[in-house]
Formats: C-alpha cells, sequence, structure tokens
C-alpha cells in the first residue's frame, strides 16, 4: 500500500531536506533516465547533484519532452550503482520535496523495489500542495508556480526541476506556511 505524501513542511523552518526529481523513459515507475537532487540546509542550498541513468529498458516514450534517448543513456549505470553513489546526499535528512511527490516517490520507490534496495525511509514534502496551500497559487503546474515566483525553470532537466522545488520549499517557509 503506497504511503502517503505530506503536505506540511518540515519539522522546524531549518530542517535540512533534499529536493528530488526524476525524469522517466516510459510509463514504467522503474524507468528512471535522469535524476536531479538539491540538499537544503539551515535554508540554504548547500549541493546540487545530477545523474543519468541507464533505465531497464531500451525503449524510450518520453524522450521527446526531456530529450533524453537510450543512445545517450546506455553507457550511464543502472538506478543501484547511481543511487549508492549519492547516499551521502541524502544521509541525515529529515524528508525529500518533490513537486507532485506522489509521482517522483513513487518513481524512487519503482526503481529501489527494482533494484534491489531498500526504500529510503524519509517522508515527502509536496511543493504541489505547498503552493497551493501557502503561497495561494493557482495553477500548481511547476512552470506557473516558477513563474509566479521568479524562479528561473528549464522545465524536465532534472536538476533544474529539483531546484525550483527547493526553492518554492523555500519560499512557502518565508512566508509562514
Amino acid at each position: 500500500m503506497p504511503r502517503k505524501v505530506s503536505t506540511p513542511q518540515p519539522a522546524s523552518r531549518d530542517a535540512s531536506f533534499v529536493a528530488i526529481d526524476f525524469e522517466t523513459a516510459d510509463r514504467g515507475r522503474d524507468s528512471a533516465c535522469s535524476v536531479g537532487l538539491v540538499r537544503v540546509e539551515q535554508g540554504r542550498i548547500v549541493r546540487r547533484e545530477h545523474r543519468l541513468i541507464r533505465p531497464p529498458r531500451e525503449y524510450f516514450e518520453f524522450d521527446w519532452l526531456h530529450g533524453i534517448t537510450w543512445e545517450r543513456v546506455e553507457k550511464e549505470p543502472a538506478f543501484r550503482d547511481v543511487w549508492t553513489e549519492l547516499q551521502d546526499v541524502i544521509e541525515g535528512v529529515e524528508c525529500f520535496a518533490a513537486h507532485n511527490a506522489m509521482f517522483d516517490r513513487g518513481v524512487l520507490e519503482a526503481c529501489c523495489d527494482t533494484a534491489g534496495l531498500r526504500r529510503p525511509p524519509q517522508p515527502f514534502v509536496c511543493s504541489m500542495r505547498l503552493a497551493r496551500k501557502s503561497l495561494g497559487i493557482f495553477p500548481t503546474k511547476l512552470s506557473n508556480v516558477c513563474t509566479v515566483l521568479g524562479i528561473p525553470l528549464n522545465h524536465h532537466d532534472a536538476l533544474s526541476d529539483a531546484e525550483a522545488c527547493a526553492l518554492i520549499i523555500l519560499a512557502a517557509r518565508k512566508a509562514g506556511g
């Protein structure tokens, strides 16, 4: 049974979190082909990481959206190796944040399951829900929220999307959401 995605922010205003965004190759949640991570500590971005991932299938349905093709990732490491390499980025954080967190959480859990890895125990906070609830922004597509808040965005680039999510969370904190 899937776990719920949290609407509230992390426990304290200075809580550390990692904003995460995945791009997928196909409709399978285990088909991550790119991941962006942005670590926030004490209200500041302290680290940015991006990795390409070789998904478990060669079929790419969403290359038109994000520009990633099988040829670009066929020699990249699989999710298991990428996630293992990125453990120091998520170590000690209170939660993950994602825009439309149900999607990114589902991708992370499916990729962990396929790779035989333990799912991270941290809860997820959804910047899309926070944009609605704390900032009163509608519609809440990432591009719309970024336009309202003046956040630069190269949409469907995993690192740009993760950084935008982190900045939305910080804006919501600043607004007292």
